[in-house]
């Protein structure tokens, strides 16, 4: 790290709710919110926002005529950017750098356009301004009125990881003193569950829990998806209203053998893990939210890398994705709220079926996320 950064506000909209209240009290219960619904031919479990949350998404979509053309993918980033940015107490004079990052984009609005061409065999007018993957931020600047630089991007599952990276490489610079950055997935459509059906790594799971992440004794993937955007307020310096500093950042890419193989023992991780922990023993570690996606091959190449890195003492293993599903290039900053959360509340959030003890405090926690291709970032943060 060439200077600490403060993340001074972090906000989502997700299966838990839209404030962080609400949030932290889904994190209390062995609870999850993935339901069925009937997106192929038999349902199949996703974790969708909640009512009071769809609600919110309609009224802003009413809140400007130019927003009932939008995907959810950008309504779902616009309002937790929003919240984000009122709680830093930014506005817009501050021009701050925007980058929003997602791994499908406008899925909703594409699988939409499309079947619309198949049957007119022509375009509606704005198919491609509003499925464009820039559209995001640059929306979200549009809304939030900024004159600051604004990035958008996909790097899979790791997307939002990536824009915490490019938010402390834009700071670091000097050519930005603050920057929003984050991740926006809806992809809870019939077309994206079968794809992920085809790689056969959906839940077929019948039991009290659809999706079993950190579950090392499964026989079969359980990936679930799920919708939601999460923001983060990156600051320069060590701020007085900082929820958690960044102390480190890691993040590596391995070579490909299949289109969306990790090694057996997460080469990638192992590497971004040991960057982000720069001079600070393994040890020193309390906790680590992985990225876990629940299927059998990545869990447990996360797990061993893990084992690797940490030989002499594991830290409190937990992951989100068992309550609040998938939610692709959105999921790492989830990620990074939960243990944001975790140490404002110095409470570690266990799962339900990964026995382990409780860590006595929590002072550092690694945040991991990786996409297809193994590109694994780490965020280490502390009070």
């Amino acid at each position: 790290m060439q200077k600490p950064i403060s993340i001074t506000a972090i906000s989502s909209i997700s299966p838990l709710g839209t404030s962080l209240q609400e949030t932290w009290t889904g994190y209390q219960n062995n609870h999850h919110g993935l339901v069925p619904k009937p997106l192929s031919d038999t349902p199949v479990y996703v974790a969708e926002i909640p009512e009071e949350a769809r609600q919110q998404i309609e009224y802003l979509r009413q809140y400007d005529h130019k927003y009932k053309a939008l995907d959810d993918t950008v309504l779902f980033a616009i309002l937790a950017s929003r919240q984000a940015v009122k709680e830093a107490g930014w506005t817009a004079l501050d021009h701050f750098g925007i980058n929003i990052g997602s791994s499908r984009g406008a899925t909703g609005l594409f699988e939409s356009y499309h079947e619309n061409f198949l049957k007119k065999k022509r375009a509606k007018t704005l198919s491609s301004p509003t499925t464009t993957l820039g559209n995001i931020s640059s929306w979200v600047a549009h809304d939030l009125q900024t004159q600051g630089p604004e990035v958008s991007h996909s790097i899979t599952c790791s997307t939002a990881l990536h824009a915490v990276l490019n938010g402390i490489a834009w700071i670091n610079s000097g050519m930005c003193k603050s920057f929003l950055v984050g991740g926006s997935e809806a992809p809870l459509t019939p077309f994206t569950v079968a794809q992920m059906q085809a790689l056969k790594i959906y839940s077929k799971e019948k039991g009290e829990y659809p999706c079993r992440a950190l579950d090392l004794a499964k026989k079969q993937n359980t990936m679930v998806l799920g919708e939601g955007a999460s923001m983060a307020c990156l600051e320069a310096g060590v701020k007085d209203n900082a929820l958690a500093i960044i102390k480190g950042y890691g993040y590596a890419t391995e070579i490909l053998e299949h289109n969306i193989s990790i090694s057996s023992d997460a080469q990638c991780f192992q590497r971004s893990m040991t960057m982000a922990l720069g001079n600070l023993q393994p040890d020193d570690v309390d906790a680590i939210v992985m990225h876990a996606p629940g299927t059998v091959k990545g869990d447990l190449s996360e797990y061993n890398a893990i084992k690797a890195v940490f030989r002499n003492k594991i830290p409190g293993l937990t992951t989100n994705k068992w309550k609040i599903g998938h939610s692709f290039g959105a999921s790492g900053l989830l990620s990074l709220e939960m243990a944001v959360l975790m140490l404002s509340h110095q409470q570690f959030i266990h799962v339900p079926f990964y026995a382990q003890e409780t860590p006595k405090h929590l002072k550092y926690i690694l945040v991991n996320a990786v996409g297809f291709g193994g590109n694994a970032v780490s965020i280490l943060i502390s009070k």
